[in-house]
């Protein structure tokens, strides 16, 4: 069995599996950089070791670093949460050179499925339906132009070795595909330091369905059910839910049945989610895998009563899977709303500052999970995901107003937050009758920032509230407030694009 295992993130992930180990009898080893010196995981964990200066690539992504300090301080396992290493192979590989124990998947089954085109090339050899597209990389713009005519407009560009909407774009006719294809090579490159691009055929307004899978090192595999993940800005999520209110019972077979075939033929292990896109017809294709634990994953936990955290660790240290299909059943419905330091009404562009003020929800059915505290900053380093406020109840209905009452007992100040915007989402009545797909944000995102604006009980005691704390930040500084500007804002919005976990 596992003794120690090293946390190698930060935030409110880090929390999560600290708690966790706690709960197992197993000691924990934190890393934080100078950004993270006060942060809560540093506080929870029963060791913690500087890592390095601020910026992710000094730090938390100092492959060397990690794994000689996990040597070091004699830890059996790595657990890696999301984002980060949670998917490099690389990083794995050398985990299982060093016998460490990386608590996630093997380095071969990433490797598999971290491609885009050789994934697709897989699902479609072992019948997962993908969408209608190229299963290899385009050598050239004349392939690329043929290639979409098969197809047919409109289509997507993508990045073989993307994620998190980098590289990808829509093109609607053979006129744009010239520009178009070279920039996407170009910010695939910048994003993934791979300029490989494939087409697929763009669905008209499809959901995002996942299913989370798991499975042990004996061959046992399990699903845990869909998610509802259609609730996106620029393909990132910020509202997910399970499960579906547009799934039944025959199409959650079907699907379900799909995502534990993918896991299956890439021999995974551990926890994964498989990611499909669902069209109004409900047919699905499948999109990706995520090699790792989702940043949604407690509604999943909350609708089934399984800790998917326990469960890495037991699958790492060649435990079995504590239960069986048969049983497993849905319970309830749950939501999970990502808190942002973000302004929805300007483009959702970041915010920093010291969350001057932080009292978070409570009550039956209502979970947090965070990472900060009261006197905390958000900085310009990492991702600015504030907490995940997840609420479950006996049904859809229940639980949307159950979130509304959760969303109402937030009380943050010093920075701006997405918060109103989140609550106006939950009073829409389209949201209310499940009539979402990825693009609902995009359209309604001008009724839902009017409706925001309106329910903001003070807004300029907020305004104000936001000025004070980048105020009293400088001032510590010693910047000048006028260089706080939108040109600071933006190259912040860049930054943070950079970091998103997906």
């Amino acid at each position: 069995m596992i003794k120690k295992i090293l946390v190698a993130n930060r935030g409110e992930i880090a929390v999560r599996i600290i708690r966790a180990c706690r709960e197992m009898g197993i000691k924990s080893a934190a890393i934080y950089s100078d950004a993270d010196k006060t942060s809560l995981h540093t506080r929870l964990a029963d060791e913690a070791y500087y890592i390095g200066e601020s910026t992710a690539s000094q730090s938390y992504l100092n492959q060397t670093k990690i794994i000689e300090l996990a040597k070091e301080i004699k830890a059996d396992a790595i657990h890696p949460g999301y984002g980060f290493f949670s998917e490099n192979s690389e990083f794995i590989k050398r985990c299982e050179e060093e016998k460490i124990n990386f608590i996630g998947p093997s380095s071969k089954s990433v490797e598999m499925m971290g491609s885009k085109t050789a994934a697709r090339e897989l699902m479609s050899k072992s019948g997962v339906p993908i969408v209608p597209g190229t299963t290899k990389p385009i050598a050239s713009i004349n392939e690329g132009i043929w290639s979409a005519k098969e197809i047919g407009f409109p289509i997507l560009l993508k990045a073989a070795a993307g994620g998190g909407g980098k590289g990808m774009r829509k093109i609607s006719s053979e006129k744009e595909f010239n520009d178009a294809f070279e920039a996407t090579q170009r910010e695939a490159m910048k994003a993934f330091g791979d300029d490989s691009i494939y087409i697929e055929k763009y669905i008209e307004n499809p959901r995002h369905i996942e299913v989370q899978v798991i499975g042990d090192k004996h061959g046992n595999f399990a699903h845990l059910f869909e998610r509802e993940c259609s609730i996106q800005r620029r393909h990132q999520k910020i509202i997910e839910e399970s499960p579906s209110s547009f799934v039944d019972q025959e199409t959650r077979n079907r699907i379900t049945q799909a995502a534990v075939n993918a896991a299956k033929a890439c021999g995974y292990y551990n926890a994964g989610t498989i990611e499909f896109l669902m069209d109004a017809e409900k047919n699905f294709y499948f999109l990706e895998m995520n090699t790792r634990l989702q940043v949604e994953h407690p509604v999943t936990e909350f609708i089934t009563g399984i800790d998917l955290v326990k469960e890495q660790i037991l699958i790492a240290s060649g435990k079995k899977l504590s239960f069986t299909q048969k049983d497993l059943k849905i319970n309830g419905h749950a939501f999970e709303c990502r808190i942002y330091a973000e302004d929805p009404e300007n483009n959702f562009l970041p915010s920093t500052g010291i969350l001057t003020e932080y009292k978070i929800p409570s009550g039956p059915g209502v979970r947090v999970d965070d990472g900060f505290g009261k006197g905390s900053e958000i900085s310009i380093y990492y991702d600015p995901l504030i907490s995940k406020l997840v609420c479950w109840a006996l049904d859809r209905g229940s639980a949307i107003e159950r979130m509304k009452r959760a969303l109402g007992e937030y009380q943050i100040a010093g920075l701006i937050n997405n918060i109103t915007f989140l609550k106006s989402v939950f009073d829409d009545d389209k949201f209310k009758k499940g009539e979402i797909d990825i693009n609902y944000l995009e359209r309604e995102l001008e009724n839902l920032n009017s409706s925001a604006s309106k329910n903001r009980t003070n807004p300029e005691l907020e305004d104000a509230a936001a000025i004070v704390a980048v105020l009293i930040k400088e001032k510590l500084s010693g910047k000048n407030h006028n260089g706080y500007n939108k040109q600071t804002k933006q190259a912040q919005h860049n930054r943070w694009q950079d970091l998103m976990y997906e």
